[in-house]
């Protein structure tokens, strides 16, 4: 089984740390600015496929709940992260402050690296300085987010993909949002088996698990204990704690997005989705309270013309269609843990998800699938220069992964590359699950 570990950058406020996760991602992913405390949730980027970066916001004195809840994500990065970053301004002497962090840091027995930013101004302060922080020397590294110095030399070092023995356990991790229902999910999946292996309770800064039988098969289904509320910064507004999630989607096969019927157009079902996604773990979309849709008029609900014959469920469904229009290839299931209505349905659809995810197709069938893509539709390109792919072969799965030969395929549009993904689907549906590509020119 695949997974990147999770490397968190900790540190004080207007370090550097959302600048150099920008260098290290090649491209503006955390906002950047001379004003402190930017930073306010945690900001995560998958950097060369080899491992996921989290930025968490910077370390300040917990004047009030909100500060405190910013110095709980420090806590969850260290506890969660396979390896840690302390980034320190090199052209300022260390504090107390900063002492707390790196001692915090090497206190988690996890991999930690002193990242001296700002290395390229006057005033940088030699290595010696920052020995007493007790970050072996060894794993210490001046950087330079402006200029890039030092980058790559710090990519280098870090851990990369890590590869799991496969016991034929399937994991399944229930991702959502606070009150979307996923402790109500877990008990009544967990309830639902009677032939139950194991169960751990974890403490609020754990995954809790329960391991079924299913068909003769082993399911652990993970809830996700990685949403939070931040406090007292305003009422009925909770945070999201990218990094416990992250964790979670890493060590899961199968994801189910759980989804309110009653809250169905919110932006951070999307975000989690693409994080899914990105990670190449299966997905399934699980509507929970779908019993309240019975009772619901259409038009008061979602706000819709009350169409003849049409239900709630009708227009949810279409709603979650056009908010998730890139994931086509995504189930949709409603339930309902009041009821039990189809619960046992999300291990049917886990089972067939797993087993799309080792999906293996010949390069023969793969090479036809493209001819017909590039008949059907010739990729464009510049007015002398022309996109000409080649071959196309399969190197992995979970997910499979595709690599595309061919002369000049920097020019491939986005639109080509989905178009190409529809037609490997048609004959390959692969339901719930994302697919890769990889794209080698031939040409410099």
């Amino acid at each position: 089984m695949r997974r990147l570990p999770i490397i968190a950058l900790i540190g004080q406020t207007n370090a550097g740390k959302s600048s150099i996760l920008n260098r290290m991602a090649k491209k503006n992913i955390a906002i950047v600015a001379r004003e402190e405390g930017t930073t306010r949730d945690n900001v995560v980027a998958t950097i060369d496929n080899s491992f996921v970066l989290v930025d968490t916001a910077g370390l300040k004195d917990p004047s009030d709940d909100f500060e405190a809840s910013i110095q709980d994500q420090i806590a969850d990065a260290i506890d969660t992260a396979d390896a840690i970053l302390v980034v320190i301004d090199s052209s300022k002497y260390f504090d107390h402050r900063d002492a707390r962090i790196a001692k915090d840091a090497l206190r988690s027995g996890k991999d930690v690296y002193l990242v001296l930013n700002k290395c390229d101004l006057a005033e940088s302060l030699p290595i010696t300085e920052f020995r007493a922080l007790g970050i072996d020397p060894s794993n210490t590294f001046y950087v330079s987010a402006t200029t890039g110095k030092g980058i790559d030399e710090l990519k280098n070092v870090l851990p990369k993909e890590k590869i799991h023995q496969d016991d034929n356990k399937l994991k399944l991790a229930l991702i959502g949002r606070p009150n979307v229902g996923k402790s109500s999910l877990f008990n009544t999946l967990g309830k639902k088996q009677q032939a139950i292996v194991s169960s751990k309770q974890g403490t609020t800064r754990d995954v809790n698990r329960v391991t079924v039988k299913y068909k003769g098969r082993e399911i652990e289904i993970l809830d996700t204990a990685g949403l939070r509320r931040p406090g007292k910064r305003e009422v009925g507004i909770e945070k999201f704690s990218a990094i416990r999630t992250l964790a979670a989607i890493e060590e899961a096969d199968i994801c189910c997005l759980l989804v309110d019927s009653t809250e169905p157009h919110v932006k951070l079902d999307q975000t989690l989705a693409g994080q899914i996604v990105e990670a190449g773990k299966g997905i399934m979309m699980v509507v929970t309270k779908s019993d309240l849709l019975e009772e619901a008029e259409p038009t008061n609900y979602f706000g819709e013309e009350n169409i003849k014959n049409r239900t709630a469920a009708d227009f949810l469904l279409d709603a979650l269609e056009r908010d998730f229009d890139f994931l086509p290839y995504a189930p949709v299931i409603l339930t309902s843990s009041e009821t039990g209505a189809n619960v046992t349905q999300i291990f049917e659809l886990a089972l067939d998800i797993d087993e799309a995810r080792h999906t293996e197709i010949p390069t023969s069938e793969l090479n036809k699938i493209l001819a017909e893509a590039i008949e059907d539709h010739m990729p464009a390109g510049l007015k002398n220069t022309h996109p000409k792919p080649k071959y196309l072969v399969q190197t992995d799965t979970c997910p499979p992964w595709f690599v595309l030969h061919g002369h000049s395929l920097s020019l491939l549009h986005w639109s080509w590359k989905r178009f190409l993904e529809r037609k490997i689907r048609e004959k390959y549906p692969m339901i719930g699950v994302p697919i890769k590509f990889s794209y080698r020119s031939d040409d410099k």
